[in-house]
């Protein structure tokens, strides 16, 4: 029998060698697919409340977050069905409703926002604005989903990574997702000429990013407590994770600072800032995506997940009860 390569070797219980669990599938389409997601679901959210609060010089903003949600989802729904291969698996997904399914609920979440954002662009563009109103309200809350759901899917799996710290992942999603909406929306009000606008949502970005900050360092705890931590620091995955760091926080956290303590705020600044938290949204999820695909291929990090009951009550590790069964028959 072939020997594993190295990277799949570790000196513990295994079944013949080989790792216990099987990384998953998602690549590149899945993670930019998340982040198109929660852009868009984000910017549906802001446009939505910036639309209720009635203030007229919002309406651009209104009229690009709409914009943003409807076409993006059209994007990103390519990007699944590419990873899916074939477009039927997405239709045939539709097809059932299983409530403890994250893949079939998120599959709805992303039909539901979709049509109902396609609506909402549609009739603020044709001055239906009764209908957009109308619209809008079930297309914010499923924009809310869309930037969470991808979380709750991951942690649903057996990838120990992601299944560690499923609270701590959502918030870090949904944090990222805002941060990103708000600046995208940002450059959007810079390239209108709308400064006023544009400074606010630098700095709702900026305190979103400081948010998902901080969730990622609470997940970090959990995976460390977890004994899942070792694969972080691995260098390709290292140098993801510092990358998103340095230019999803204090990239724009420092153009935000030089911009509050200047006379007169610079766009340029803004701009760059605001690309900063895009560019760090999307390599955090790649970082995420890495870490969890990697500790699927660790088997000690599967075997850290599980509880191995002792005679006294006590346990090896921190893990998940249902899992205990078949560790101690692996022990």
């Amino acid at each position: 029998m072939t020997a594993p390569p190295p990277s799949l070797r570790y000196e513990g219980p295994t079944y013949h060698g080989q790792p216990m669990l099987k990384p998953s599938v998602y690549g590149a389409l899945i993670w930019g697919y998340t982040w198109l997601a929660g852009l868009a679901g984000s910017s549906q959210v802001l446009a939505t409340v910036a639309d209720l609060s009635g203030r007229a010089g919002l309406r651009s903003m209104v009229w690009q977050g709409r914009t943003l949600a409807a076409f993006l989802p059209v994007i990103g729904a390519g990007l699944l069905v590419a990873d899916l291969h074939t477009p039927q698996r997405f239709y045939n997904m539709l097809r059932i409703f299983r409530a403890t399914s994250p893949m079939s609920i998120g599959s709805y979440v992303l039909s539901a926002f979709g049509f109902a954002s396609a609506v909402t662009a549609w009739a603020g563009w044709t001055g239906r604005e009764g209908l957009a109103r109308a619209s809008e309200l079930p297309a914010a809350t499923a924009g809310a989903g869309m930037s969470v759901y991808t979380a709750a899917l991951l942690s649903a799996t057996s990838t120990p990574l992601w299944s560690a710290a499923p609270r701590a992942l959502a918030g870090q999603f949904a944090a990222s997702a805002f941060a990103t909406g708000a600046a995208a929306l940002s450059i959007g009000q810079i390239l209108r000429g709308d400064h006023a606008t544009a400074a606010r949502l630098e700095q709702l970005a900026g305190a979103a990013a400081l948010v998902e900050f901080g969730f990622g360092r609470s997940a970090q705890r959990s995976w460390r407590r977890c004994g899942v931590d070792a694969v972080l620091h691995e260098r390709g995955i290292r140098a993801s994770r510092l990358g998103g760091d340095l230019l999803g926080v204090a990239l724009p956290l420092a153009c935000l600072a030089a911009n509050t303590v200047r006379a007169r705020r610079s766009p340029v600044l803004t701009v760059a800032g605001a690309l900063g938290v895009l560019a760090g949204g999307l390599a955090m999820r790649a970082a995420v995506f890495e870490a969890g695909n990697r500790s699927a291929q660790r088997p000690q990090d599967a075997f850290a997940m599980a509880r191995v009951p002792h005679a006294d009550g006590q346990s090896d590790a921190p893990g998940r009860p249902q899992e205990a069964g078949y560790a101690a028959g692996r022990a």
